[in-house]
């Protein structure tokens, strides 16, 4: 999405009259992102006028596209400083700059080659290394954009820390670097020329096709790249999505933990924390796929059978030894209680607010996450607590600490910091204030977006939930788009009650719960598209487009959403909501099954509510978007 956006003269003159900042927090705020950061004002005041200096040659035509904070297909990431146009050839040429106003900044250690340690946002953290990032950006955008695909176009990313000391410059240009350097070009305080000369090789003239930015940002995204989809190709080693900023220090920070317990045979535990959409299950297969690669016993654990059940169903691609030996990959937590202590190098725990005590049989157990923990030499959990669905979910972010200090584990392996919180959005179209707005919609936390207003994510409300599905199947096109639904609904059909598990408007919509005969693979398989998936078949798996009813346990009365869990449906027997005895605890799961279910679309959210109130109240919240 385009935010700030003119060409190189007016920039610069917004940059001469003191008017750049103001117009690019105006220019957010009409997009929808309300981002009240003083340090980023402050950034923009300061940097753009060294991207002004760096812009001030004659050889870099007054007309060519200038765009800030261009925010990347499909996610709230946003591009610092972009210039676009033709270079004497005639090919087209758009130029990615990460920006930053650090003095100084030092390499981490050998292990974490995509992380620097910075002074950011008023203390020392480990950072992704600006070429790195400024290189990351421009394969998500090549990977999302249809028209970056034109063999005539060509992104080139590169970073200008315009404050760093020379002195320094071996902290950023240490060998561990050296990919991303030979990506995406450094330029320091000292390197002004040289960033006007790198681009003015590439930029001599307007673009006879136009606005480029404007091209890519208009143009066909292509279809998503769901997790489910890729898994089989980044097994076999090749890189399907690229991490972005947190995702990559994250990366880096489990990786050098695991080859420290490698050397030194201490156990550790990692707890990385994310909402929805924040990339926790891709980073998680993506240090699967490479601690795999390195030949050590590593194992990805969820109690959530249907992701497991999607991921082994494609790598085994039908074939019965294939699928034995794949599950040994991706595993339940269940029967962890009978391995030897340590039989595992590593344990990768997603949806670790999942985990329960002793059920189902496994009566040697005691607690998943002490099973977990005892299995393993390290054990990195991947949790959101607002996740938890039913009464027997018992993962939280102390409950795992708890653990791990029970069984032995030093202060010091037990790494759970602020900077293990992904916060990055991937899904719902990389809209931040969508989550900040369910969360306030729902009750779970009161934030500042009480209305939802931004243009880049697909939300509608409908009064007909035939027309809901009708529109929805529009989107299938690549069998992307599904249908889910609250616990409201009886499972007539398993039961032998009737042909229909969930009948509306007066009988015009019917529909069954997921075909048995589709199993846990419903999210994939082609035919699945009328049947509607359930909390337990979708948590863990994301949609382009995802269609939502909610039954009557969500409603809107006097002012407030409230929920009603007598109007769940007594064949529930998995969250035991309607029977809990705790009714904060039944109202919070309730709420958080909603939050779960309206997070699974990447491009956007189909909704039809049985209660007539909260469905106006829904159209009012949104009435922006929909203008």
């Amino acid at each position: 999405m385009i935010v700030y956006s003119g060409t190189k003269k007016v920039f610069s003159e917004d940059v001469l009259n003191g008017t750049i900042a103001d117009k690019i927090k105006q220019d957010l705020y009409d997009k929808g992102i309300h981002d009240e950061n003083t340090r980023e004002y402050m950034a923009w005041t300061n940097s753009m006028r060294f991207m002004k200096d760096a812009l001030d040659d004659k050889d870099i035509p007054d007309n060519v596209n200038v765009s800030i904070e261009y925010e990347i297909p499909l996610t709230s990431k946003r591009v610092d400083f972009i210039i676009a146009g033709s270079d004497e050839l005639g090919d087209d040429n758009v130029i990615i700059i990460e920006l930053k106003q650090w003095t100084t900044a030092e390499k981490v250690n050998d292990d974490e080659c995509h992380t620097v340690k910075a002074f950011v946002a008023g203390k020392d953290r480990e950072v992704p290394h600006p070429c790195y990032q400024a290189y990351s950006y421009k394969v998500h955008i090549m990977n999302y954009a249809e028209a970056a695909s034109d063999p005539h176009m060509h992104l080139i990313p590169c970073a200008f820390c315009h404050n760093f000391r020379e002195e320094d410059r071996f902290q950023l240009e240490d060998p561990i670097y050296s990919p991303w350097l030979k990506e995406a070009p450094l330029f320091l305080k000292q390197d002004l020329l040289k960033l006007t000369a790198f681009i003015k090789k590439r930029i001599t003239k307007v673009s006879p096709n136009g606005n480029l930015l404007y091209e890519i940002d208009s143009g066909r995204i292509r279809p998503t790249k769901a997790l489910q989809d890729c898994l089989s190709n980044m097994m076999k080693g090749k890189q399907e999505f690229i991490l972005l900023d947190d995702q990559i220090t994250v990366y880096d920070r489990c990786l050098k933990a695991f080859h420290d317990s490698m050397l030194d045979h201490k156990k550790r535990t990692l707890i990385v924390q994310g909402g929805p959409g924040t990339g926790k299950s891709v980073l998680a297969i993506n240090l699967l796929c490479t601690i795999l690669k390195e030949g050590k016993n590593v194992a990805y654990v969820t109690k959530n059978s249907a992701p497991r059940n999607c991921y082994v169903d494609i790598l085994a691609k039908g074939k019965p030894k294939e699928k034995v030996a794949v599950k040994e990959l991706f595993r339940s937590p269940f029967g962890l209680c009978h391995e030897a202590n340590n039989v595992y190098d590593c344990l990768i725990v997603d949806e670790a607010h999942r985990l329960v005590k002793q059920q189902y049989g496994d009566f040697q157990g005691v607690n998943q996450i002490k099973e977990c923990i005892d299995a393993s030499l390290v054990s990195i959990f991947f949790i959101d607590e607002t996740q938890r669905i039913t009464t027997q979910d018992i993962g939280s972010v102390q409950g795992i600490k708890g653990w791990a200090i029970k069984e032995g584990i030093s202060q010091d392996c037990i790494i759970a910091d602020e900077d293990m919180y992904l916060r990055s959005e991937f899904r719902c179209n990389g809209s931040d204030g969508y989550l900040a707005f369910l969360d306030n919609l729902l009750g779970i936390r009161q934030t500042a977006n009480r209305y939802f207003d931004y243009e880049g994510f697909d939300i509608k409300i409908f009064d007909n939930p035939c027309l809901m599905r009708e529109e929805l199947r529009k989107k299938n096109t690549n069998n992307k788009a599904r249908m889910v639904a609250g616990y409201c609904f009886d499972w007539n059909v398993k039961h032998n009650r009737g042909e229909w598990d969930i009948v509306l408007d007066d009988g015009k919509f019917k529909a069954k719960w997921n075909l048995t005969k589709d199993g846990l693979e419903w999210a994939i398989k082609p035919n699945s598209f009328d049947e509607v998936g359930c909390i337990h078949t979708s948590q863990g798996l994301e949609f382009d487009y995802v269609g939502v009813i909610i039954g009557d346990d969500l409603l809107y009365r006097n002012g407030k959403v409230i929920t009603n869990r007598n109007a769940i449906s007594r064949d529930d027997n998995s969250s035991k909501i309607r029977t809990c005895k705790d009714s904060v605890l039944a109202d919070q799961l309730i709420r958080n099954t909603y939050k779960v279910l309206l997070t699974r679309g990447q491009k956007g959210c189909y909704i039809y509510c049985t209660d007539t109130e909260l469905r106006k109240y829904l159209k009012e919240m949104i009435v922006h978007v929909n203008k």
